[in-house]
């Protein structure tokens, strides 16, 4: 009998296509094991006009219960045949489905017991399930399909995989995605299983949920409440996660319904408070029932009053406690706060759960996020107990501050992430559409798990909506980030879009997908205005050609699809990228309306209606997404974005300013054409396109395709290696051979993603030569801190982009080599640019493959030597 190992069939499943008869595609991260048509050994999940019996022990999990209805509803929602769910002992009958959790269902502990079912992978792991056909399991039943669990969410993940092969999407609610009809399902002989999840606890974060989640969830249920919740819990399992933080503007989770939290506990859902909210109690909990201050050293007996009741709220409920304090509504502590009191408020605070659960501290699990000022008292010296998790944070914009520091002592609590989709804060609100391109999220991972922080994954995914792909991939990668390879995103990209939308349109489906997403990266849409392109050099008339080509193509595959696709096209891929190339062409068309207007040229006022035709056209597309599905997602496109003036959202979308010129006004001067200075040479090398990688060791360059603002980009891995002391001679560096028209001093521009120095040491950095002269090593965060405030900080992120520059001296025109250094882990290049005299303000630099007067110019050779 076959064991399919859990790497072995992730790598597959990147790779095979799905079964072309039984056009069905497998979970992006599974091997496709149900098909429509019978083969050797398999197993008839449907045939024949019926279903196999669903079998459970009563005394299982009331979740695995549950979940059972759920896939019972999915069998009849792809086949038309509706399962018997039973709890009784099996009858003669042929064939069954088994369903159990080791240690809680006699029917699958007899067949342990028995010998008939191997648990040598399952027993004592986390999360773990097997799936596998088994003949003459019981008396009187000649063949049987087993699904059985590790624990609770094992069995319950096992029976998900069974809905997700079959054909069900996890986002057929969230996303409207329908299931393509089959008469048959048959599962393939052999043990199937996903092997035990890397990432231990991997959720999402419902947050800044007003005014589109809030505002949907009211109409839709009354509120954010257990009704909606139930729809979030099912979804979160389905792609395999188990956590969740709850949303918590003006919301309180454990207060607004009392069944949230029991639902939660059923579901197999494991609760937390947000970063700022300890002790399971919700910011807004303080509010309706705190007395005095948010302020320990003066109100302290309140305070943990207040905690001891979140504790005796939790109960036995599966939970994470967030301990430690913020000041009040997510802002910092005051400037009197010290870490000898936040150690006191921590120790108080477990003591208060070991007198509520009446056990050690120790046995309920706790993390401590190091989110912003927070991490500058770690760094100081505040300490945890060694049980207590540690959440690592991003700096709200994707980009890890601090990661575990290689060669210490592991923590018993292990180390986590707290990542974001979306944001409340500087430089600028994002929360309208997605702008988190996958290769950027695996990057930043892939540092996050090479590092150890495994323990817990949670992303702030804002309304949920708008970021669907970024949780499938946030949460499928944490299951098992060795299995993904760099290479491989755009392989995930394309299964995901498979899982929707079939295969037949997938791969331009997966690569609309990138684009958009890539685009968006760029300049985030709340950050958009018209100056943000060059209008003289045409960077910005390239910009919307791309959103439009882009919009071509995704409105050409949405007529081709069958009309029971079209709500869910329109809401994963369609919608966006009409928003997204209206609003680019929206400001690029104001650029052209106050250029013309500075000369009074004739086109000046039909600049300015049509600016305000895309502007109402803005208002128009979301009417149609609200009016989607009969309605089903009104308000959830509620977000403002258009006029933002400062960090926070208008309260309305505003038209930006337009010129108009009164009748009769004649041109001064002739219209200005996109131009770039006479004067201007260079070399434009996209990072990816080197002529020689040269490696050293066990250090060697690793291409990451399609991140970055142009094209890809290049790193070297490990991540892990130990900075290179002297680059130089040998030591590992990227080279890209030129032709510079002349000798003299040149600038090289060098584009980095905007990588924070996660090792809190003294900055990353690289160095960068051109033929034989010393390298100079530069450092990518000299003055800068992520903080709001810094402005190097905040250009980096507002732009996606750090930017530093160096200067050189070529002894004579022709042939040289730009040699490209690794010094520290972890530095992403993306783009050089080679220049001897300044060139035309750009937001996106040179284009590569392009010479300003044709003079410059870079030389193919052998790429991707390895």
């Amino acid at each position: 009998m076959r064991f399919i190992l859990s790497r072995l069939s992730l790598a597959l499943a990147l790779l095979s296509p799905a079964l072309a008869d039984a056009q069905q595609v497998a979970a992006p991260l599974s091997e496709h094991y149900i098909s429509a048509k019978k083969a050797t050994g398999s197993f008839p999940l449907v045939a024949g006009g019926k279903a196999a019996a669903l079998y459970a022990s009563e005394s299982d999990w009331p979740g695995v219960l549950r979940t059972m209805r759920d896939v019972q509803a999915d069998i009849k929602r792809v086949t038309g045949r509706e399962p018997q769910l039973l709890t009784d002992a099996p009858a003669a009958q042929v064939p069954v489905v088994l369903v159990g959790t080791l240690g809680h269902s006699p029917l699958i502990d007899k067949l342990v017991q028995a010998g008939k079912l191997d648990v040598s992978n399952l027993a004592g792991r986390w999360e773990t399930f097997v799936v596998q056909a088994i003949d003459n399991p019981l008396p009187g039943v000649k063949q049987a399909l087993v699904v059985a669990g590790s624990d609770k969410r094992g069995t319950i993940y096992g029976l998900y995989d069974l809905s997700e092969q079959m054909g069900v999407s996890p986002w057929y609610w969230w996303a409207d995605v329908p299931t393509k009809p089959q008469k048959n399902l048959y599962v393939a002989a052999g043990r199937h299983t996903l092997g035990t999840p890397q990432v231990k606890y991997r959720g999402i974060f419902l947050n800044d949920e007003a005014p589109a989640l809030s505002g949907w969830a009211k109409e839709k249920f009354g509120g954010i409440n257990s009704k909606m919740y139930e729809h979030v819990f099912e979804l979160i399992l389905r792609l395999k996660g188990n956590y969740l933080w709850p949303a918590m503007w003006g919301n309180a989770f454990n207060d607004d319904d009392k069944r949230s939290p029991e639902l939660a506990d059923t579901y197999g859902i494991v609760m937390g408070t947000s970063h700022h909210e300890p002790m399971q109690r919700a910011q807004q909990e303080w509010k309706r029932y705190g007395k005095g201050p948010w302020n320990y050293q003066t109100n302290a007996p309140v305070l943990q009053e207040f905690w001891r009741q979140g504790i005796k709220n939790m109960g036995t409920h599966e939970s994470i406690v967030t301990i430690g304090m913020r000041g009040d509504g997510d802002e910092p502590m005051s400037e009197g706060s010290n870490i000898k009191l936040l150690e006191k408020i921590v120790a108080d605070q477990r003591q208060i759960l070991t007198e509520e659960t009446r056990k050690p501290a120790d046995q309920t699990p706790q993390v401590w996020a190091l989110y912003k000022e927070v991490q500058d008292y770690y760094d100081k010296g505040m300490r945890v107990p060694d049980d207590v998790t540690l959440l690592l944070c991003d700096d709200n914009w994707g980009n890890l501050r601090k990661l575990p520091k290689l060669g210490d002592a592991t923590r018993k609590g292990g180390y986590g992430i707290y990542y974001h989709f979306d944001y409340v804060g500087g430089p600028r609100n994002y929360k309208w559409l997605n702008t988190n391109p996958l290769p950027r999220i695996w990057e930043q991972m892939h540092l996050a798990h090479e590092y150890g922080a495994n323990q817990i994954w949670v992303v702030n995914v804002g309304d949920l909506k708008p970021v669907e792909l970024p949780i499938s991939f946030f949460l499928n990668y944490a299951w098992n980030p060795d299995a993904l390879p760099a290479d491989g995103v755009a392989a995930y990209t394309q299964r995901w879009a498979e899982q929707q939308f079939g295969p037949k349109h997938a791969a331009d489906i997966a690569d609309i997908l990138a684009k958009y997403a890539k685009y968006n990266s760029r300049r985030k849409p709340e950050l958009l205005d018209a100056n943000t392109y060059s209008l003289a050099t045409g960077e910005w008339a390239t910009v919307v050609a791309e959103y439009n080509q882009l919009l071509n193509r995704a409105e050409a595959i949405g007529q081709k699809l069958p009309a029971a696709d079209r709500d869910a096209y329109f809401e994963l891929v369609l919608h966006p990228v009409l928003a997204c190339a209206n609003l680019n062409e929206l400001y690029y068309t104001v650029a052209q309306n106050r250029a013309a207007a500075k000369t009074n040229q004739p086109s000046t006022n039909a600049l300015a209606e049509k600016a305000k035709a895309l502007y109402a056209k803005d208002a128009e597309l979301k009417k149609r997404y609200h009016a989607l599905a009969g309605g089903k997602w009104n308000h959830m496109m509620d977000q403002t974005h258009i006029g933002y003036t400062y960090w926070q959202q208008p309260e309305v979308d505003k038209m930006p300013e337009v010129m108009t010129l009164p009748a009769g006004a004649t041109a001064s001067v002739a219209a200005t054409q996109a131009v770039v200075t006479e004067s201007a040479t260079y070399v434009s090398l996209e990072a990816e396109r080197y002529t020689q990688a040269v490696n050293a060791g066990a250090i060697t360059w690793q291409r990451l395709p399609d991140l970055g603002r142009t094209a890809g980009a290049v790193t070297a891995f490990p991540v892990t290696a130990a900075p290179t002391t002297a680059p130089g001679g040998n030591s590992p560096h990227l080279e890209y051979r030129i032709n510079l028209p002349q000798a003299g001093p040149v600038t090289v521009s060098t584009y980095l993603a905007p990588t924070l120095d996660f090792t809190n040491t003294t900055g990353l950095r690289y160095a960068v030569s051109i033929d034989d002269e010393a390298p100079q090593i530069i450092n990518l965060h000299t003055g800068l801190n992520p903080d709001n405030g810094n402005r190097p900080w905040e250009r980096a992120v507002a732009e996606n982009i750090i930017l530093k520059t160096s200067q050189h001296n070529v002894a004579a025109a022709g042939a040289h080599v730009l040699k490209f250094w690794r010094v520290d882990p972890g530095v992403v290049l993306e783009k050089l640019v080679v220049s001897p005299s300044p060139l035309p303000a750009t937001y996106l630099g040179p284009p590569a493959g392009e010479a300003g007067k044709g003079k410059a110019q870079a030389v193919p050779g052998s790429l991707g030597k390895r």
